[in-house]
């Protein structure tokens, strides 16, 4: 029996030795054994394949193990899923005498988050043998001593537990004593010295006695100490304690100093023999550090703290002693009474941080637990938030808790959390704890950029310098890093037209922009675009603004002469009657001005005439009036020159000339300005012959000149060109941009006439001056100044218009 005992330690104890258990009952709890003294990399299991993982999975999901207590004693292989002895595991050191040995820890996954609870059972190997506290007791027996009285001795100490620890106490041979091993409730096995013969202090004074303590590991391990038994001198009356167990109560918060009971022993002996005196005798260490008591008068008292979650019951050896040596011993069983002054403990496992704004509702934040060393007296805990958070505490197994989202997550408003936890036991008195868990937010792409203004207007001057700066957009986005980073683009107009591009440009990152080109008032006064901004996020948000840019009128154009033509062809003669009295209206200078408001406001001015006191100009409207009645020693060619200028900053001003010829009647042609008297006489077929020759060459010349002017002034200039002959005014309709309604200075409502010229067929030379009314044509394309006439002439049909013929010597 003793062999197969002796074998079946053996197989416990080898010293890397892996005792395996895998058990997966309650809540999830993964169970495993080692045992102590194991060297560090000792495997122990394999994780993945007890929690049904493949291999890699832990490496994919960060597994990672959190102790309980404040030191891991394992690690994890990730990849493997083995798990592996961290250091050298001494069983005694981590557990003391408790048994069975059972180290507590977490396997946390993130990605996501999950936990399982796995314990680790540490099996005792007999690596400790039995100690005497002290090697040399010794003991004072009476001679008188009757036979059988009993003597206890101090108890070994053994950090084994089980098999392992103390087992039996041996005796060495000899004929005055044998050895009976006793138990005590709580504590280590003691042995007694039974008294067989009768003592005899004039045969032997002392007996010398070897007792060994023995355990029960494999092979066993003892320890000794010697006895010294000295032989009193008769007193036959030992001390006789009142109770042979004394039991007691006492709280686990009580002072040092509290009474904790009384003993009290008497003897009958008289004198020195009968005093008595109490000691602690053949305690173990740990009791003689709680508690002291009075030699004389047998209080028990605290001398160090009690603690009911390390031990809750003392079992304390009393001893009370005579003068003449004689003792007696008795028990006090001290109860340690638990109250409730250990409050919660909360163990954060695993944390995310940080958690997306956008996360959805009973999204897992971390995982924690909660333990009290008060469990019986605490009461139910409770744990709670306290500050109103958009967070909730979700209970997962027993003690263990999740922090969840129970609200919507706006990094905008709030970028993180400090979230107090709290854990509560209900007493009494109730104690608590906090932990404070920081969480941050990260940002999502959920707000697009948003314009300072719902509508930008911008100005620039004509005659920019290209590339200019013109004005700024900005929009700000409330996201973060890349999600704020704004571009700004020009969107095309919905109509297709891409001619914006070629006026604007804008920076796109910081939303500057810059004509390209010249802006010219005259072509084009304000357009608008549309800018979006983009944000920097996936997917990318965008908003959108309008901007209309305005362009600022400069005084760059000069007035343009309408009438009289002033393209360098045949004088314009106007022909006023010698008859004409004062205030006689001649004829009236027509201009227009490009510009736009002060800038095309035009006046007229008479610059250099014939005779300056004969005609006069109105400024406002450039009518030529007579001032006087005509006389017959006026000259017959009157030359003026109209100076029209505007109203801008710097002044602009062109002049207009033109030629009054005062004659008697219409009927005579006054065409030629030189003296006629001057040349001789022609034939008038010949003098005719040659003057349509020359005026269809001239013509000719004169159409080809004008259209290749019209045409290389429009690609350079860009300007809009009206190009018509001889006109006259009446109520016609401009294009409203090209002469303003109400202008001071300027016609405002012209209407251009041609004046033609033709031939009689009757007999003589007859040429005649009329007017003929004609509509031009203007067409105005966008952004450029192309003008188009319609020209020619035809005899009208009224005949009352022609003049009478003169005589063909006046030819």
């Amino acid at each position: 029996m003793a062999a197969a005992r002796r074998k079946c330690l053996q197989s416990r104890q080898v010293g890397s030795l892996l005792f395996l258990c895998v058990s997966l009952a309650g809540a999830a709890t993964i169970r495993y054994s080692v045992a102590e003294e194991m060297e560090s990399g000792s495997f122990v299991a394999n994780v993945a394949k007890d929690l049904g993982l493949e291999v890699g999975k832990l490496a994919e999901r960060g597994a990672r193990l959190v102790s309980e207590g404040n030191k891991l004693h394992f690690r994890l292989h990730r990849k493997t899923g083995d798990l592996f002895v961290k250091e050298k595991l001494d069983r005694e050191s981590l557990c003391g005498k408790a048994d069975p040995c059972v180290l507590h820890f977490e396997i946390v996954l993130v990605e996501p988050l999950q936990s399982f609870r796995a314990e680790v059972r540490v099996f005792d190997i007999n690596d400790n043998a039995p100690i005497f506290p002290n090697k040399e007791p010794l003991l004072k027996i009476p001679e008188s001593t009757p036979l059988g009285s009993r003597f206890p001795l101090q108890s070994a100490q053994d950090l084994d537990v089980g098999l392992n620890g103390l087992q039996n106490y041996t005796l060495s041979a000899n004929t005055y004593f044998h050895l009976h091993t006793r138990f005590r409730s709580h504590g280590p096995k003691y042995a007694e010295l039974v008294l067989d013969k009768p003592l005899d202090r004039e045969v032997q004074p002392e007996v010398n006695l070897t007792i060994t303590a023995v355990d029960g590991g494999s092979p066993p391990k003892s320890g000794t100490a010697h006895i010294r038994v000295e032989v009193l001198d008769v007193n036959d009356h030992v001390p006789l304690f009142s109770r042979l167990v004394y039991r007691a109560q006492v709280l686990e918060d009580s002072d040092n100093g509290s009474l904790v009971a009384t003993v009290t022993a008497t003897d009958l002996d008289e004198g020195s023999n009968k005093e008595i005196t109490y000691s602690l005798a053949q305690n173990p260490e740990s009791i003689l550090q709680t508690f002291q008591i009075d030699s004389e008068t047998g209080e028990i008292q605290l001398r160090g703290p009690l603690d009911f979650e390390a031990i809750e019951t003392y079992d304390i050896d009393i001893q009370a002693t005579d003068g003449g040596g004689l003792s007696a011993h008795s028990k006090v069983l001290v109860e340690v009474v638990d109250v409730n002054d250990n409050p919660p403990e909360i163990m954060v496992s695993s944390v995310s941080s940080p958690l997306p704004e956008d996360a959805p509702l009973e999204t897992v934040v971390a995982l924690f637990s909660i333990r009290d060393r008060d469990i019986r007296v605490g009461g139910k805990i409770t744990c709670f938030l306290r500050e109103d958070l958009p967070f909730a505490v979700k209970p997962t197994f027993r003690n263990s808790y999740s922090l969840v989202t129970d609200r919507g997550l706006d990094r905008e408003e709030v970028s993180g959390y400090n979230i107090t936890l709290v854990a509560m036991d209900t007493g009494p008195p109730s104690l608590s704890t906090e932990t404070v868990i920081e969480v941050l937010l990260s940002d999502i792409n959920d707000n697009p950029p948003v314009f300072q203004e719902d509508f930008y207007i911008l100005t620039v001057r004509e005659n920019n310098s290209p590339a200019v700066f013109i004005g700024k957009v900005h929009a700000e986005d409330l996201d973060l890093g890349e999600n704020a980073q704004v571009t700004y683009s020009l969107l095309p107009p919905k109509s297709g037209d891409l001619s914006v591009f070629a006026y604007i440009s804008i920076n796109s990152d910081n939303g500057k922009l810059y004509a390209l080109r010249t802006m010219d008032y005259e072509a084009i006064q304000n357009f608008q675009f549309v800018i979006k901004a983009t944000d920097g996020g996936f997917p990318s948000l965008s908003s959108q603004v309008t901007v209309r840019v305005v362009v600022l009128d400069d005084n760059d154009s000069r007035p343009m002469i309408l009438y009289p033509l002033q393209n360098g062809t045949l004088p314009c003669n106007d022909l006023v009657p010698r008859s004409a009295e004062a205030g006689y209206l001649v004829t009236k200078v027509v201009a227009v001005d490009s510009d736009s408001g002060q800038n095309s406001w035009l006046s007229y001015h008479l610059l250099k005439a014939t005779d300056s006191g004969l005609f006069s100009v109105q400024q406002q409207n450039g009518e030529i009036c007579t001032l006087r009645q005509i006389s017959e020693r006026d000259p017959m060619v009157q030359k003026l020159i109209i100076l029209v200028q505007d109203h801008g900053q710097p002044v602009l001003s062109t002049t207009a000339s033109l030629n009054i010829l005062l004659v008697d009647g219409f009927s005579e042609p006054y065409l030629q300005f030189q003296d006629l008297s001057k040349h001789p006489r022609v034939n008038p077929s010949t003098k005719y012959l040659v003057i349509s020759l020359a005026v269809l060459s001239f013509l000719f010349l004169l159409c080809v000149t004008v259209i290749s002017s019209i045409h290389i002034y429009q690609k350079i200039k860009y300007r809009e060109k009206i190009t018509i002959q001889e006109h006259f005014y009446d109520d016609c309709n401009f294009p409203s941009h090209l002469i303003q309604r109400g202008a001071h200075g300027s016609l405002s409502q012209p209407c251009p006439y041609e004046m033609c010229s033709a031939t009689g067929t009757g007999t003589g030379t007859n040429e005649f001056r009329f007017l003929k009314r004609f509509m031009p044509n203007f067409p105005f394309p966008h952004g450029t100044g192309e003008v188009k006439t319609e020209a020619g002439c035809s005899l009208p049909p009224d005949s009352d218009r022609n003049r009478s013929q003169r005589p063909e010597g006046h030819a």
